[in-house]
């Protein structure tokens, strides 16, 4: 994010502010600005006196005001940082009177994860005005794999497009999570490498053939035989693939199908934007669409709600993992 970027920047060129409100629902880039202002703004030497590491649980904002009022010791400032600040969220408005004048030598950083504060709150808009006020949106799943990109390029790695999407289909789009699969890829692959599907089933434990992304494209090609291979993986592997999860994301395919079918503009470009997948994917539901007409991806989604239902146990008579997921294979290639 541009923005992150620019708040790191702005630090390392001496451009240091009172004050860091960093909330939004995507932690990643609040815990990198976070750890950034904690390892660098001071030296170690200065550290041990005039760093302080909150947390919202176990503190309140008098106390949070009362250590950021403290003059640093042989420094010219010091470091407060409230992490899991979101715990505060019932009384974080009282830091209101502290915004209207921050004191200089101190840098004050909130870590509000998973939440946002209206910006046209008093205490908000003092932020903004003497601090910084940082918005961490979530990425939507097709920007994930330009970020997944990005973030190894920078780092000397490039990865091919079917890893990139077992990335994001296992791991979602916690930028977080797959961070750290990233880096683990990297301990054990030389740089300049490109990351394949092969790496990721080995160093990460996914299955290149065996998974839900594979599944989803044997099914929107009418590849029976594939499709039964996959599940009778998968009831064999309950823990690594929960039935739960799984119905979860066919649904979610179907449903993108449903309005891939009711797109004027079926462009790649076009439809990878409205339904939030890489173009690189765009020829696969082209396929799947002509393989499951509107009415049958109704019918689709109608008998996939039933497979919810029953993968709960309710009306399945405790059907073993294998029968249920033939029926709905049956179901949805008949």
């Amino acid at each position: 994010m541009d923005e992150a970027v620019k708040i790191v920047n702005d630090i390392k060129n001496g451009q240091i502010k009172p004050i860091y409100f960093l909330m939004g629902e995507e932690a990643y880039y609040i815990d990198k600005i976070a750890d950034y202002i904690e390892q660098n703004v001071l030296t170690e030497d200065e550290k041990g006196f005039n760093q302080t590491v909150l947390y919202g649980r176990d503190v309140t904002i008098e106390d949070i005001i009362g250590t950021a009022k403290r003059f640093p010791m042989m420094a010219d400032r010091q470091v407060i940082i409230v992490k899991e600040a979101q715990d505060l969220s019932r009384t974080i408005e009282q830091i209101e009177r502290y915004t209207e004048n921050p004191v200089p030598t101190s840098v004050l950083v909130f870590c509000y994860k998973y939440k946002t504060i209206d910006k046209r709150k008093k205490f908000t808009k003092n932020i903004e005005k003497l601090g910084v006020l940082f918005e961490s949106k979530k990425l939507y799943e097709n920007q994930v794999g330009d970020w997944i990109n990005r973030v190894l390029k920078s780092k000397g790695y490039g990865i091919e497009p079917k890893a990139t999407a077992m990335l994001v289909e296992f791991l979602g789009t916690d930028l977080s999570k797959i961070n750290n699969e990233l880096e683990k890829l990297q301990i054990v692959l030389p740089k300049q490498s490109t990351i394949t599907a092969i790496d990721i089933e080995d160093n990460i434990g996914f299955s290149k053939d065996f998974n839900v992304f594979e599944l989803r494209k044997a099914i929107g090609e009418r590849n029976q035989l594939k499709a039964y291979q996959i599940v009778h993986y998968f009831s064999e592997n309950p823990k690594e693939n929960p039935i739960l999860m799984v119905t979860a994301l066919i649904f979610g395919y179907f449903q993108q199908l449903l309005q891939y079918h009711g797109l004027k503009d079926k462009s790649s470009k076009n439809v990878a934007a409205a339904l939030k997948i890489s173009p690189y994917f765009t020829k696969d539901y082209e396929l799947a669409a002509r393989n499951f007409p509107m009415k049958k991806v109704s019918v689709a989604i109608a008998k996939l709600r039933e497979m919810d239902v029953k993968s709960k146990g309710v009306g399945a008579n405790s059907l073993p993992l294998n029968d249920l997921y033939r029926e709905m294979l049956i179901a949805l290639f008949n």
